[in-house]
């Protein structure tokens, strides 16, 4: 087994079903992680987790963001003994949503098939043993929760616990090492659904409006990316481009940090799979970058139509965290780094004008 402390936190949170307004066991978790460990944390008034690692409270925060729920069923009714009406809440393709697909439904783990659809609004009966006790409120694909095999995490919800492990996993290595940052872990709910978490979140002002927000994701792995290749400085989503000299920053860090961890890899793209809570935080006026890990069967949508596990590279994962690491402490560095590229470009311009005249 993996001792790295990212993969047990992983293990531990993706042992925890969740779904959309449905993400109290997994909280509850991540806040156990955060007793063992002496780390500072608290729920605002939405349910979002917040943890904090601010020993230099005065200096510009860096926020940690990601999510803590999957899609998933809300059961709404009761049809008969054994059936019930759900709702499907998250982005899955109609054809993955197949009568006699296995389910587990919560509380209690029990076993269950999706059933017929009742409407056009992802609205199905659900079958189980009529002698579930106590009534099922919300159900998840019946996959494995967690396993490591070959060099990759696989689980029903890499996305985003992966993200979720991997702010704990920095906080607790800043906070072992006494480092001298302000970092803020921000864990929210309802993302699958409209991001509603982080939403209230930034309408409420409740984040420092001068924090770099950095979204956390496992994205779909999409050309020119590849999973096992390094983290991935998200440039974009399908929706947005995020902040230039935020993703400068981020870039040179790793770039810095390639110099000193030769094994470290990162890569930087567009991830236009879909869209992230980074669209969310700058569309209030947050200036936000993003990184993510590559994902396989994104929402547990593999081929031929199944509904299998998720799987990220844990190379990828833990650089996910050397990356955080270092744009924690870099965070007093930001404007030294970000103005590195139009130092360069002033001297190109300088050595440009000069050329240009001599040949004109």
């Amino acid at each position: 087994m993996n001792t790295e402390p990212l993969v047990l936190i992983a293990k531990r949170l993706m042992c925890c079903p969740t779904a959309p307004y449905y993400e109290a066991g997994v909280r509850a978790e991540a806040e156990r992680i955060c007793s063992e460990h002496g780390l500072d944390y608290a729920q605002d008034a939405y349910g979002n987790l917040i943890v904090r690692w601010q020993k230099v409270s005065r200096r510009r925060p860096l926020v940690l963001a990601a999510h803590l729920d999957h899609p998933g069923f809300h059961i709404v009714g009761s049809i008969s003994p054994g059936q019930v009406r759900a709702t499907f809440k998250g982005g899955v393709s109609e054809e993955y949503l197949r009568t006699g697909v296995p389910l587990r439904l919560m509380p209690g783990n029990y076993r269950a098939v999706l059933g017929k659809r009742l409407s056009s609004e992802k609205e199905f009966e659900i079958r189980f043993d009529t002698t579930v006790e106590p009534a099922p409120a919300f159900g998840v694909w019946d996959v494995e929760e967690f396993a490591l095999r070959a060099g990759k995490i696989h689980g029903r919800v890499c996305d985003d616990l992966i993200g979720v492990a991997a702010i704990l996993a920095t906080l607790i290595e800043l906070k072992q090492a006494r480092a001298k940052v302000n970092v803020i872990g921000f864990l929210s709910r309802a993302e699958e659904v409209g991001f509603h978490g982080a939403l209230a979140a930034a309408q409420s002002k409740q984040l420092p409006k001068n924090a770099l927000i950095i979204s956390l994701e496992t994205s779909r792995e999409l050309p020119p990316v590849k999973m096992g290749a390094g983290v991935i400085i998200r440039v974009g989503d399908r929706t947005s481009i995020f902040d230039s000299a935020a993703t400068r920053f981020l870039t040179e860090t790793a770039a810095e940090l390639q110099k000193t961890v030769k094994a470290f890899a990162f890569q930087r793209a567009l991830m236009s799979g879909g869209t992230c809570e980074a669209t969310a935080f700058q569309e209030f006026g947050y200036q936000t970058a993003a990184v993510c890990v590559a994902l396989g069967n994104y929402h547990n949508c593999a081929s031929g139509k199944r509904i299998a596990a998720e799987f990220v590279s844990v190379t990828d994962a833990l650089q996910m965290v050397k990356l955080l690491v270092a744009a924690s402490r870099q965070m007093q560095h930001y404007d030294c780094l970000v103005a590195r590229l139009p130092k360069r470009l002033m001297q190109l311009a300088r050595v440009a004008r000069t050329s240009l005249r001599k040949s004109s």
